[in-house]
């Protein structure tokens, strides 16, 4: 196989969220395009060790809890370890989505924000920050971060923790493409809408087809595999100018 069908060849990536759905996804095809996997896993262990089977056993996989404030750097110290020091590029793909009323109790309504905001964007500021200093050690590195329709156009009021975490992650995004290129490391951060994934199968089950893709132009939801190509490309060795970019992956229905 040539080097132009393995843009990413010798790359090592850590992805996390990876036992399933987008970033399943992404794992995949960044082995297809020559780099080796760091899958991470919450809970779904069996998940991740299918998945490495499915890539030929080309990565590693490790476990950690995003939602405790010492997850992340135990995560990043256990996967320096498993590929041998050296990581070149992360995928902040883990997320969740709480949904909370209005008209909730104080102590549900302070918790479920706080737990969103720890995997949203705490767990991914932390990675982030790992990730830059390594990446200064060595000299260069990517940050993916996924961040979501809903932080550039707002969300519905009984999930504004999910709305407001992506949008800080946009944020952070833009931050250290302006202050950390200058050693190498590159940020972007990629935007998706509705992605044929469990959850929007669990609301096209509850509301149907018609409500999910009503105000998606181009007619359907993307599939999981449209943003894995997406991410391995802003991995690309060649994609330095991308730093700071939000890729919007929507359809058409919010654009800026």
């Amino acid at each position: 196989m040539s080097d132009a069908t393995r843009p990413l060849a010798g790359q090592t990536v850590l992805v996390t969220g990876a036992s399933g759905g987008i970033g399943a996804a992404i794992v995949e095809q960044l082995a297809a395009e020559g780099a080796r996997p760091v899958i991470h896993y919450s809970r779904d262990a069996q998940g991740a060790q299918q998945l490495l089977q499915r890539i030929g056993g080309q990565g590693w996989i490790v476990q950690g809890d995003l939602s405790q404030e010492a997850g992340p750097e135990q995560l990043w110290r256990t996967a320096l370890e498993l590929c041998g020091g050296r990581i070149h590029g992360l995928v902040n793909n883990a997320g969740i989505r709480t949904e909370v009323a209005l008209e909730a109790s104080s102590s549900q309504w302070r918790e479920a924000w706080r737990r969103e905001f720890q995997v949203n964007f705490f767990a991914a500021a932390d990675l982030c920050r790992e990730a830059v200093t390594h990446y200064r050690a060595h000299g260069a590195g990517r940050i993916i971060n996924m961040a979501s329709r809903a932080a550039q156009r707002g969300y519905s009021a009984d999930a504004l923790p999910y709305g407001c975490s992506k949008a800080a992650l946009i944020n952070l995004t833009k931050s250290l493409a302006r202050s950390v290129a200058g050693d190498g490391v590159v940020a972007v951060a990629i935007a998706p809408g509705w992605v044929r994934t469990d959850m929007a199968e669990q609301f096209v089950a509850q509301q149907g087809e018609a409500a999910a893709v009503s105000d998606i132009p181009v007619g359907r939801m993307a599939s999981p595999a449209e943003i894995a190509e997406l991410v391995a490309f802003t991995l690309r060795p060649s994609q330095v100018s991308l730093n700071g970019a939000t890729l919007d992956v929507n359809g058409g229905s919010y654009i800026r």
